[in-house]
């Protein structure tokens, strides 16, 4: 079955965790028409390949912290509409357990288009954003927004209450290490709102409390050797059928399922 046991088909599943992600891969000319880049201006060099993946955890080591079970990672991804990835990552969910999972729980950096995705196909699961992107979005605040350092006093305050989920407190700090007025204040407000519209995915402490992951490591690991380490290789520029056809082909091979991926395709 790749990445589950035959014999563990109807077993309850105590945590199953979805995580999502994605990566660039450099595209021919003519796949990147009408693409636009990161830059309102210029136009984009890459193709975003979109990578999930799904995994189990059934225990914590002694000091009560998160174990990924052994050989239960598999992934799934392509290059295409959020749409259409949001059904192709439920489907493997579903093909790993979903329904037989006692809790679900869905990690993502907290992009508007992955949180749309798991309020779709994850309405009932934990939805948490990767503790490490929240950070470093924290991090970019203070240094962009406000005349604190990095790493003075007022960050300390500010990471210790993201790190305990308290995110009312830390974005009533925030407010008020703005500048009365400017652009700086400006940005700072909208990156202020993106804490407060995302708050209840960053409640760290009572993750922690259960036992689980608050880091998406295992997605962004996949997307830097199963997309990165094939895809963005020197000189390599891909068309969608080509690329779509080599990233099949690894998620089935870091899956555990390569003899799946030849008999689908009739080799």
């Amino acid at each position: 079955m790749g990445a589950e046991r035959e014999d563990d088909a109807q077993a309850k599943i105590p945590i199953l965790y979805v995580a999502l992600d994605a990566a660039g891969a450099p595209m021919r000319n003519s796949e990147r028409a009408g693409v636009k880049g990161k830059s309102e201006e210029g136009r984009a060099r890459t193709r975003e390949v979109k990578l999930g993946c799904v995994f189990t955890q059934t225990t914590r080591d002694a000091e009560g912290n998160p174990v990924r079970d052994p050989d239960t990672t598999s992934y799934t991804g392509a290059i295409e509409p959020s749409v259409d990835f949001g059904h192709r990552l439920h489907g493997e969910a579903v093909r790993r357990g979903l329904k037989r999972a006692q809790m679900t729980v869905v990690l993502s950096d907290g992009a508007e288009t992955n949180h749309a995705i798991a309020a779709e196909h994850f309405a009932d699961a934990v939805h948490s954003i990767d503790f490490y992107h929240a950070a470093e979005r924290l991090s970019d605040f203070i240094k962009d927004n406000t005349r604190h350092r990095r790493q003075g006093a007022f960050n300390q305050t500010c990471y210790e209450r993201l790190e305990a989920g308290a995110i009312e407190p830390m974005i009533e700090r925030m407010r008020q290490a703005l500048p009365r007025s400017g652009k700086r204040r400006a940005q700072g407000l909208k990156r202020i709102n993106y804490f407060a519209q995302r708050k209840e995915q960053m409640r760290y402490g009572e993750f922690r409390e259960q036992g689980l992951f608050i880091g998406s490591g295992v997605i962004k690991a996949g997307c830097k050797t199963l997309i990165g380490k094939r895809l963005k290789q020197s000189g390599m520029f891909w068309s969608v059928s080509g690329a779509n056809a080599i990233i099949a082909a690894r998620c089935c091979l870091y899956s555990g399922r390569f003899e799946q991926f030849w008999e689908d395709t009739g080799s």
